[in-house]
């Protein structure tokens, strides 16, 4: 490989602030809300795409166990490609959550899984170009907000957004090339 190859993709794979990525022609900003995007990928379903998404930490972290124990606020934030019934994206982080997690972890959840569902439900439909975001700001708990707007109360417990981080970044993440993606891979 010539010199100037090699230059080249050096300089291509230094990361540089204020740089956005893209995923299936989603723009997703390098820093949202003072953080750093993490990694962003597609969630697909069968040879749909069903959103893209960005996990946004204070500061990066390549390992799954370092940013879902990472201190302080978070951001999961998808842009849905498809329209997707609020029963369906629900059942769908049901089922994530249920493979990261035991029975009796999924019982201690139980609440808070309830309280996440209904105000999903509210939404009644993620539609397609909307945007969802998941935060977990401490003192107050995990946000589903959509366009912007909050839907619901915030849930109590970290332990709560960590098990949601899990169903992504998780030992049994949705989808395994996602979760690469996520942790900047």
């Amino acid at each position: 490989m010539g010199f100037r190859l090699l230059l080249v993709l050096t300089f291509l794979s230094i990361p540089f602030p204020g740089l956005a990525a893209e995923v299936a022609g989603v723009k997703l900003p390098d820093e949202d809300q003072k953080l750093v995007l993490n990694g962003a990928g597609l969630r697909k379903r069968a040879f749909f795409q069903v959103y893209a998404i960005g996990l946004y930490l204070p500061e990066k972290k390549t390992g799954a166990a370092e940013a879902i124990n990472a201190p302080g606020p978070k951001r999961v934030a998808m842009h849905m490609l498809r329209d997707v019934g609020a029963d369906q994206f629900g059942g769908a982080l049901t089922d994530g959550l249920k493979d990261n997690h035991s029975e009796a972890e999924m019982k201690a959840l139980e609440p808070r899984i309830r309280q996440l569902l209904e105000a999903m439900a509210a939404l009644k439909e993620a539609k397609e170009g909307m945007r969802i975001t998941l935060d977990w700001v401490p003192g107050a708990g995990t946000q589903l907000a959509a366009q912007g707007k909050p839907v619901g109360a915030p849930i109590p417990g970290e332990d709560f957004y960590r098990a949601l981080l899990r169903i992504w970044i998780g030992e049994h993440p949705v989808q395994s090339d996602l979760k690469k993606a996520l942790l900047g891979g």
